[in-house]
């Protein structure tokens, strides 16, 4: 049985911000209610959250690409090194330079409030990627429903389990409100539908050596069953190296497999489901964050808002205590469909 972590609890939500009651939602195309259409416009700020992951570095490179192609006018991107000190002073340099809208993806959702809010005063609407901030005012949040990547990789390993054995889960860090959807979303699902696996969470914050030295312990402790990576990206390199180490990379037709899920749909994640080597990755757009992060800030420049509800690139649009937050889709990639260019050629994987 799963036993309740308190540090876990969400933290409570209480800035509440007005966007686009009444408008109907949409996608990249503008069609939402933007009064007489004659907003503000200015340079656009981003900051990059760090570079030390295949996905961050994944989404920087679509974001310049996508700078280049569609001319957009921004100032040099900073890079805040998943430090929110360093995020604050960036923003704040930014809007030195004249940034008259915010791209980021703070790292630390707790954070972020006192600088959002102090954008908010000086009308400078922000764009959050990927991550939403617990408090502050937000013009839109750019982000999978995290609860789902928890949810898909908990009925992965269910299904493939049959209700029994035990499971390593490697949590996000708890700052950050996608560690605690993914964490709390894997940890309802299990004690709900799969009693009878046992989950043993290793706090990791995002940090491969510590996910690695965990997992030694955990297999040095007894038989492990299945493995759920909370991104990839940060773990997937040391928990094969773990893994070969043990001689535990077999086929799924040996009892000896441990069946792998991870977040994230980087290239080497493909790979090895490819290679037989894990078994299933939650893929996070990185190229549609970039996309709709630049979208979403021109679109607050011009002026423009938006309502919960479809959008027409898939997605759909909830409104949240302090902003609204477009959900992007993130399809389950297996062996099955993982050469696939329909469901996701245009993935970070390509």
């Amino acid at each position: 049985m799963r036993h309740h972590r308190t540090s876990r609890t969400v933290l409570a939500v209480v800035a509440v911000v007005a966007l686009g009651a009444g408008a109907s939602a949409c996608g990249r195309s503008g069609k939402s209610s933007s009064g007489s259409g004659s907003g503000s416009s200015g340079k656009i700020g981003l900051d990059f959250p760090r570079s030390d992951t295949d996905f961050w570095n994944s989404y920087s490179k679509y974001v310049n690409q996508d700078i280049s192609k569609d001319k957009i006018d921004t100032l040099t991107p900073t890079n805040s090194n998943n430090k929110i000190d360093v995020l604050v002073s960036n923003v704040g340099t930014l809007v030195g330079q004249g940034a008259k809208a915010i791209v980021m993806a703070p790292q630390d959702t707790g954070a972020i409030a006192s600088t959002l809010e102090d954008l908010a005063s000086k009308k400078i609407p922000v764009v959050s990627v990927d991550t939403r901030p617990d408090k502050g005012q937000v013009y839109m949040v750019v982000r999978a429903d995290n609860k789902a990547y928890g949810e898909k990789a908990c009925k992965f390993l269910g299904d493939k389990l049959k209700n029994t054995g035990t499971v390593v889960e490697f949590e996000g860090d708890l700052a950050s409100v996608n560690g605690r959807d993914r964490s709390e979303a894997f940890g309802d699902c299990m004690s709900k539908n799969y009693p009878g696996i046992k989950v043993r969470a290793e706090a990791t914050e995002w940090k491969g050596d510590v996910a690695a030295a965990k997992l030694q312990d955990e297999l040095n402790g007894g038989t492990i069953n299945g493995i759920y990576m909370q991104a990839g990206g940060a773990f997937l390199a040391s928990t094969m190296s773990v893994l070969q180490q043990k001689n535990l990379i077999v086929p799924p037709t040996d009892p000896k497999h441990i069946f792998i899920v991870s977040n994230d749909g980087i290239p080497a994640e493909l790979q090895a489901i490819k290679a037989g080597q894990m078994d299933a990755t939650v893929s996070q757009p990185a190229d549609s964050y970039a996309k709709y992060g630049l979208f979403y800030a021109q679109q607050a420049l011009a002026g423009k808002t938006f309502a919960p509800g479809p959008t027409d690139h898939g997605s759909n649009i909830i409104q949240l205590p302090n902003g609204l937050e477009d959900q992007l889709p993130a399809p389950l990639v297996t062996i099955d469909n993982v050469n696939d260019p329909a469901l996701w050629g245009n993935q970070v994987g390509k």
